[in-house]
């Protein structure tokens, strides 16, 4: 097969939890045949021959999409745009009845009008296609195909989005409680901490269930797109049968009859049964115990666990005060030395609240909110 440019694009501050994904996926799916994996701001680029585009919609936990790389190249001029977009081999991937639209962002570049470019972007493919089709209109009826041109310091990057609604669009949250976590976040939480599948977590402000959903599908590895649709299975150019290949060993990889020990609770009683509901829909319902309960009341459920939780931050005055007692509270929990702890907060003074310091700490952004995401390492369970 052919090869392709691809870039999974990242979240600030997660790039290298997304590499480490894609790279999982090139040992594990030999099939997609990926390499030259390499980690630039906000994106993770590698090449791959077109079963890569199923696999890795289907695989990737962290990432927010998964872009086709059509081109990338000098443009200071509306001249220079038009030519290397002209040149980029649109007509091997858009049949003739291609619904293709164009958006784009510039950023410290002299081609500053983004409406401009977009149009330059349009009529340059459109005379590529023509080149094929030998046709002067085209009638967009067809497979969707959404067309990026980003321009920064003067370089534009034309890319073909393969994914369609996010990837943290799994399919199974069907509604949500105030200031939700995306998935997509939860599941790098998760990659980012010592928790592996035969240790107990808790999540004890769980909210609509994200976290330890997320982590029961990591521990009976089901593929988190498995129950989506993606924009390009209507593309021509990706034979159905690559996707059928890629569900059913994505199927046959699940480990359904591993048990793992997931704990998840909140004091408020519709945020738990949102979350059961949730749980259900993602096929893991019986993998996590949730339960009403308040952090002041918990108990840890046994020896050498991990905490992860995205608690609120406080963000609105009223609410300051009640995120503090949450956070002292979580500290009066989390006392024994065989339990890791890993939160995700924007309150600058939680390490004080808390009790003690972080062992480390990562800026992330949970939407547009800069965050710090503090981790206290516990002691390792004995072998």
């Amino acid at each position: 097969m052919s090869r392709h440019n691809f870039i999974a694009t990242a979240t600030f501050g997660l790039e290298a939890t997304v590499r480490r994904e894609v790279e999982r996926i090139g040992r594990v799916h030999g099939r997609a045949d990926l390499d030259d994996v390499r980690v630039l701001d906000g994106r993770v680029d590698f090449s791959a021959d077109i079963s890569a585009v199923p696999i890795c919609n289907i695989w990737l936990r962290s990432a927010d999409r998964l872009l086709l790389n059509m081109s990338e190249f000098e443009a200071r001029t509306f001249t220079e745009l038009f030519d290397g977009t002209y040149a980029a081999p649109w007509d091997e991937w858009l049949p003739e009845d291609a619904r293709f639209i164009v958006a784009g962002k510039s950023v410290r570049s002299a081609l500053s009008s983004v409406p401009a470019c977009q149009k330059i972007v349009e009529k340059a493919v459109v005379e590529r296609l023509k080149t094929r089709y030998k046709r002067d209109w085209f009638p967009k009826t067809g497979a969707v195909y959404k067309i990026q041109v980003s321009i920064l310091k003067d370089r534009a990057a034309l890319t073909i989005d393969t994914t369609g609604p996010g990837l943290h669009k799994r399919g199974y949250r069907g509604e949500a409680v105030a200031a939700p976590l995306k998935e997509t976040l939860a599941a790098a939480l998760i990659e980012l901490s010592y928790w592996r599948r035969d240790r107990i977590l808790l999540d004890p402000l769980c909210g609509s269930g994200t976290i330890p959903i997320e982590a029961a599908l990591m521990a009976r590895n089901i593929a988190p797109g498995l129950m989506r649709r993606f924009v390009s299975e209507d593309w021509p150019r990706i034979d159905r049968g690559l996707w059928q290949d890629a569900r059913s060993e994505a199927y046959a990889a699940i480990d359904a009859g591993f048990a793992p020990r997931i704990f998840a609770s909140d004091n408020d009683p519709a945020a738990i049964e949102t979350a059961r509901r949730n749980a259900y829909r993602a096929g893991v319902e019986d993998c996590v115990a949730f339960e009403v309960k308040d952090i002041a009341g918990l108990a840890l459920p046994g020896p050498y666990g991990v905490v992860i939780t995205n608690p609120p931050y406080g963000e609105r005055m009223g609410d300051i005060a009640q995120a503090e007692a949450l956070y002292k509270a979580m500290g009066r929990l989390l006392t024994d030395k065989t339990w890791s702890s890993y939160v995700i907060t924007s309150h600058e003074g939680f390490e004080k609240l808390f009790g003690r310091r972080a062992d480390a700490r990562r800026k992330l952004f949970n939407g547009m909110i800069q965050t710090n995401y503090y981790q206290f390492y516990g002691e390792k369970p004995t072998r």
